[in-house]
């Protein structure tokens, strides 16, 4: 399955939600879906570190897939495909890289040199 295939699923049931041929409606609704399952996956990690729980790798795996969900209903209410928003998030991340911004640490990214007072 590719990214948009994903997305046309996706689709499937968020356009048969109220207002659900709204463009504004649908990002409205990607973004509050993808905060709302992206609390959830951090709960998942916050009882796993804080709380003794065990991680429930496939319960995090499938709130990972709800994100994912949303993220593909917002970029359709902006007029993107989820391939679309892959790419320019890869651009993005090799721009940082070749304008001196790296990936270091635990995933932040952070300036080369922290001289420049940047």
């Amino acid at each position: 399955m590719t990214a948009n295939d994903f997305q046309l699923e996706a689709m499937k049931t968020a356009s048969g939600m109220e207002g659900g041929d709204d463009m504004d409606l649908l990002l409205l609704m990607g973004l509050m879906g993808m905060n709302g399952e992206s609390g959830e996956a951090i709960d998942l990690l916050k009882k796993s570190m804080f709380q003794g729980h065990e991680m429930d790798k496939r319960h995090l795996a499938l709130e990972l897939g709800d994100v994912a969900y949303y993220v593909a209903v917002a970029a359709f209410g902006l007029g993107y495909t989820f391939d679309d928003i892959l790419l320019m998030s890869v651009e993005k991340v090799r721009a940082g890289t070749r304008t001196g911004l790296t990936r270091s640490g635990r995933g932040s990214v952070r300036r080369e040199t922290r001289d420049e007072g940047i």
